[in-house]
Order: structure tokens, then C-alpha cells, then sequence
């Protein structure tokens, strides 16, 4: 794909799961255009009136008599939570991994992908106190004391992840109570709305809530720069859809809701929401149409919203941005936020015969270097799909962008026999780089043919180097010299068996990676931590492997949950094994020199009780304090000898 000629028709034309039903069809409904239609870029609507005819219009082609989709619908769920965050480390010119830089404190902190720029987590640490998320309720932990010293319990509410900036946390929590959700039938799946997500603010000195705002959307993911959040979710058309039944035919049921959608006001489409605030409440749009842009071709299908907030204060209703789009992976450094829709499941448009769309990811860009609601800046299209948020870095204005094209070992997302054998194509990942031109990132140069056949299974960019590692029998380790964005090159690569699903920089020109072994057939055998030489980017190899066989880690599918202190060379990563009895523990490893040293594992004594274990660990002076659903532990960092062990009570 030439990344100059941007598809704009794909845009936001993704709709998780959807599958048109072919039986009733009005074949006079055409569908929005699909070929080359110029750069993807966005417009404001010019009232609210044009915004309801122009989202009616472009909604209209993927209407059935089941609403939107077919009567039997592939679910699928949005990663809400990136499965992949990291240490960042400053650019470097140089090809060799940066060391990462030295935390002036004596506690680590979540690991993150951009250094300066804070990730939603189930656990954080001010080094005085440790903040935890478990079974519903805020925990606060004094260091010193090694004490629970309060807790705000949430209720019902579904508490996943929190922020915290002094002494407010701003806790994401999933409201089980989906906002003027339509009534539906239970053996129909839909596209309603939903859940709605409530962003709940803590007082962690006075442990209250403060304030609360419940939207009708979906939680996407949300950065923290200094004492400000932003919060991405997404939203979808509450429409009241019919569905055929004993006394409505499908051709019945498609006519009425058509009737439907052309009647249906701008607020169907506009996000909602309900605030707590000071002891009042209050609700409304949360959105005027004059915040809300969109995409010159669109379907009408999402919308993402993206909310500002400053800890200190109150929250309000987050000074929303909309664009009419999807969206699953959230990027961000300290001055820019992006938001990518790598189109999951593409809805088949009512057309003879069927269109179907390229796969591609489109990238919204919005500048967030002022104070107050982010200013979308460019948008822009590449072709494949992403792993996750990894599979974005922005290095000196170059957005560097990893991404996996064609259909074989598409995991999670197309069923296999939803892709006809001549529409299946041999997979291949890219590495593309884009530049902002105007409203428009553009494409300034590729290098395509990674790992013919397989897919990403994780991605580092570092500095002027990119790391990309594919997988199906063997891991190809890939070095990629960035230096000159108009012309990326792979310049080595390593092949071992097994795959590494995260890396992280280690400094002196190495790289950690924690994945799965796997036989020369592909077929994983256990947990795997390799330490690798990348100093040569022409001769990558593995100096050091520790294989845990017959298990996994959480460290695989969110290195929140990956912990490596470069002091002393401490890695620790959670690990569930399966080779006797069910155990959830956490492996210390110390990296010294070319070697990986196993110093033990640490094992809560109720992990069997409560069914979990260790889900992150932080370094907090000489101690390593390990929380899980169950409660704290507290152990030596050198030797491991137990110090403490505090249970959580429900």
C-alpha cells in the first residue's frame, strides 16, 4: 500500500463483529465509497442538524433486521486494557538500547511505555504508600509500618485500574448498569450500547470519594502527564432496533428499523453521562455536535470521546473531544496522544457483489502539549494491523508504526472460515514511518517482509533502532535502522525456537524478552526470559535463557505486570504453572553481565485461597513488595526471606 494515497474509506468503517445478514437487503442503499478517496482527515460538523442527516446517511447501508448485523454475531471485546507497556527510554542516535535512565527515587514505579508519561494500573507507589485495586475496594498501604492504614470501598462497581497524582487517585471502574440501554432479546446478540465506564476520584488523605462521572461508553485506555489524565472511551448509537419474531418477519423487521434510524435525534449518537459532584447531580450530552468531527467517509457505527481531567480539582464532565471513529489502541508521549483502529472485524457492506475493505489501521493524532481538552492535529491510515500500543513509537516527529498485513495467523481476529479460501493472502509485517503534512500523517518511507507467514508477536522501538520479533514455528528477531525515516532497513536477525511477547531495554546493548519456548514445531512448552546482545544490530544473539516449562506469565500480555530495576540488575516477572500442582508465583531473576542468575521465587502463603497470586511487584529501598487479590507480601530483595504479610479482609 503507498501510504501517500491514504484510504479515507476505511476510516472508522470497523464494527466489532458485525456480519450483514444477506437474507433481506435494499440493494438501492449505496454503500459509502471504498477506493482511493484522498488522505484520511476530519471535518467539523456545521450544526446539529447536518450532523443528524450525515450520520443517518452513513449508518443507513449496514441496517438489517437485526439492527446492525446478522442474527448470528461474532462477538468480540475491544482491548480496553493494553496488554503491552514498558520502560521508555529517552531517543539515542545510536543503534545500541539506551540505558535506562536512573530513577532518582528508591522505589520503581509501573512499568511504562513512554518515560514521563503515566499508565492506568491495578497497583501504585509514591514510595511512602502503596495504592491497590482488589475485589471492589481502594487500599491504601503505609510503607513504613507495613500496614493497611484505610480503604474506600466502591460497591458494586467493577473497579479495574487507577492513576494517582499526590494525594487523589482517579480510580476506572466498569458500571454494570449500562445507561438507557434498549430493552433486548435475550438470545439476540446486538450492538447497544455498552456497559457505561465510571472515573471515580478519591480523596486518599480523607479516603471518600470526592466526585464521579458515569459515561454510557466504553473505556478505552487514558494517559497521565503530570497531574493531568486524559480518558479515551468509545461509544456507540443507542437506537431501539426490532428483531424478527413469531409476528415479524425479517423484511417486517428490516422496514422498521430503517423508520427507526431516520427518526432518531442527534442525542442517539452523542455520549452521555452522569455526574456526582459536591452533592449534586446532574446529566445530560455529554458532547455538543460543534466538539465532534469526523471523517470525510465514516459509518456512523462509533464514536471516541477523549476527557481531560485535572486531579487536583473536581472532575466535571472532562472537557470531551468526539471524532465520529473507532478506536482500540491508545499511544502517548508527553506532548501527543494517539488513538489507532485496526478495524477488528470489517462489516461486510450490503452490496452485489459483497465490497470488502483492505485491512488497515487508521491513526487519529491529537496534541495535548497545552493545558485543557486536546486539539486533534492529523489522522492517517497504514495498511495491516497492530499488536498493541507497542506497535507505535514517535521518535524526533516520525511516528513509526508496526503492523501485520494478510489473513494466515491472524489470531483473535477474523474466524477462519469467515475468509474464503481466494480471498486468503500469506501474512507479513511492515514497519512504516509517518510524518505530519498538514491535517495528514503521511507516509515517508517502509520495509516490509518480516516474517512471511507469521505474525508480530511483540515490537521495541528504541531510539533510531526498531526490535520486532514473528513467530509460527520459529522467533525471528529483527533489527530495524531507523536513522533515516525515508528509508528503514532491516539490518539482522536472530532465529531461536519459541517467541518473546515483551521486550525491554537493559542497557549496554542488551534486550530482555519474556515469552514462551516452543519444539521446533511450533508448539509452546513454557514461560521464557532470554537476555540478548543487540550491541551489533547486524548480529543479534541470546546470551542467557531461563525456561519454566509448563507455564505462562501475565508479563506475556501486560508488562504492567513486568518488573526490572537496573540498579542491581533485579528482574521479577509473575509466573502460573501447571506442571504439578495449579501455583501463582513470582520469578526473581538478576541480570549479571551476559548471564541470567535464578535468586528464587516468591509465593504468597493464601494464594490457593483466594485463586490468585502475585500480579505485580515493586522495588521499594532493600524490600520487594508483591500484591495480588489476596493481600501484600513484603520480602528481602536480597535473599528473599519474608518480612511481612498483609491479608486483605472482603
Amino acid at each position: 500500500m503507498n501510504g501517500k494515497k491514504l484510504l479515507a474509506g476505511a476510516a472508522v468503517l470497523a464494527v466489532a463483529g458485525v456480519s450483514v445478514s444477506s437474507a433481506v437487503r435494499d440493494e438501492t442503499l449505496a454503500p459509502p465509497p471504498v477506493a482511493d478517496s484522498g488522505p484520511v482527515r476530519l471535518v467539523a460538523f456545521d450544526s446539529c442538524d447536518n450532523a443528524v442527516t450525515e450520520l443517518r446517511r452513513a449508518l443507513a447501508p449496514y441496517v438489517t433486521a437485526y439492527g446492525l448485523g446478522g442474527p448470528h454475531i461474532l462477538t468480540m471485546e475491544s482491548s480496553a486494557t493494553d496488554s503491552s507497556a514498558g520502560v521508555a527510554q529517552k531517543s539515542v542516535p545510536d543503534a545500541k538500547p539506551a540505558t535506562p535512565p536512573a530513577q532518582q527515587q528508591d522505589h520503581s514505579t509501573t512499568n511504562v511505555h513512554e518515560q514521563g508519561v503515566d499508565e492506568p494500573d491495578v497497583v501504585k507507589t509514591d514510595g511512602k504508600r502503596v495504592f491497590s485495586i482488589a475485589d471492589g475496594k481502594l487500599r491504601v498501604i503505609d510503607v513504613a509500618s507495613k500496614a493497611i492504614i484505610g480503604t474506600v470501598d466502591l460497591g458494586e462497581r467493577r473497579a479495574s485500574q487507577l492513576l494517582v497524582s499526590g494525594d487523589r487517585a482517579l480510580v476506572v471502574t466498569d458500571n454494570p448498569v449500562p445507561m438507557g440501554k434498549p430493552a433486548l432479546p435475550p438470545d439476540r446478540p446486538s450492538f447497544a450500547p455498552e456497559s457505561g465506564t465510571e472515573l471515580v476520584l478519591v480523596d486518599l488523605k480523607g479516603l471518600k470519594e470526592i466526585s464521579s462521572l458515569k459515561t454510557d461508553g466504553l473505556y478505552l485506555d487514558a494517559r497521565q502527564v503530570g497531574g493531568t489524565a486524559r480518558v479515551v472511551v468509545r461509544s456507540q448509537p443507542r437506537l431501539p432496533w426490532v428483531y424478527p419474531d413469531q409476528t415479524t418477519n425479517e423484511a417486517g423487521s428490516l422496514r422498521r428499523n430503517r423508520e427507526i434510524l431516520q427518526n432518531e435525534p442527534i442525542t442517539s449518537w452523542l455520549p452521555r453521562y452522569e455526574l456526582r459532584e459536591n452533592g449534586a447531580e446532574s446529566s445530560g450530552t455529554l458532547v455538543d455536535c460543534a466538539n465532534v468531527s469526523h471523517p470525510i467517509v465514516h459509518s456512523a457505527t462509533s464514536m471516541l470521546t477523549v476527557l481531560t481531567f485535572e486531579l487536583s480539582g473536581q472532575l466535571g464532565t472532562g472537557q470531551p473531544v468526539s471524532i465520529v471513529a473507532d478506536g482500540d489502541t491508545v499511544y502517548g508521549t508527553d506532548r501527543t496522544l494517539y488513538v489507532a483502529d485496526d478495524h477488528r472485524l470489517l462489516p461486510e457492506i450490503p452490496a452485489k457483489p459483497p465490497v470488502r475493505r483492505p485491512v488497515s489501521t487508521a491513526i487519529h493524532q491529537f496534541d495535548i502539549s497545552q493545558p485543557g481538552p486536546p486539539r486533534h492535529v492529523a489522522s492517517g491510515e497504514v495498511g495491516g494491523t497492530l499488536l498493541n500500543q507497542y506497535s507505535l513509537s514517535e521518535h524526533d516527529g516520525i511516528l513509526r508504526v508496526a503492523t501485520t498485513s494478510g489473513t494466515e495467523n491472524r489470531c483473535c481476529r477474523r474466524m477462519p472460515a469467515e475468509i474464503a479460501p481466494q480471498d486468503r493472502q500469506p501474512s507479513e509485517s511492515f514497519v512504516t514511518t509517518l510524518r505530519r503534512e498538514g491535517g495528514t500523517l503521511a507516509e515517508v518511507g517502509q520495509v516490509g517482509g518480516l516474517g512471511r507467514g507469521e505474525r508480530i508477536y511483540s515490537v521495541r522501538f528504541i531510539g533510531r533502532t526498531g526490535y520486532v520479533v514473528t513467530f509460527r514455528q520459529t522467533d525471528p528477531l529483527y533489527t530495524l535502522d531507523l536513522s533515516d525515516p525515508g528509508k528503514p532497513r532491516v539490518t539482522g536477525e536472530l532465529k531461536i525456537t519459541g517467541f518473546s511477547a515483551y521486550l525491554h531495554p537493559a542497557g549496554d546493548g542488551k534486550l530482555i524478552g519474556v515469552g514462551q519456548e516452543a519444539t521446533d514445531q511450533g508448539r509452546t512448552t513454557g514461560t521464557q526470559v532470554s537476555l540478548f546482545d543487540v550491541s551489533d544490530p547486524a548480529s543479534p544473539r541470546r546470551l542467557a535463557q531461563h525456561h519454566l516449562p509448563d507455564s505462562s506469565s501475565e508479563a506475556q500480555v501486560d508488562p504492567h505486570a513486568f518488573l526490572y530495576w537496573p540498579q542491581d540488575g533485579t528482574l521479577v516477572v509473575p509466573v502460573t504453572s501447571y506442571r504439578t500442582d495449579y501455583e501463582v508465583s513470582s520469578l526473581v531473576l538478576r541480570v549479571e553481565g551476559d548471564q541470567l542468575r535464578d535468586t528464587g521465587k516468591i509465593v504468597e502463603p493464601q494464594s490457593q485461597d483466594h485463586g490468585g497470586g502475585q500480579r505485580r511487584t515493586i522495588v521499594i529501598g532493600d524490600q520487594l513488595w508483591s500484591i495480588s487479590a489476596g493481600g501484600v507480601q513484603v520480602n528481602a530483595r536480597n535473599g528473599l526471606a519474608q518480612q511481612a504479610w498483609l491479608p486483605f479482609t472482603r
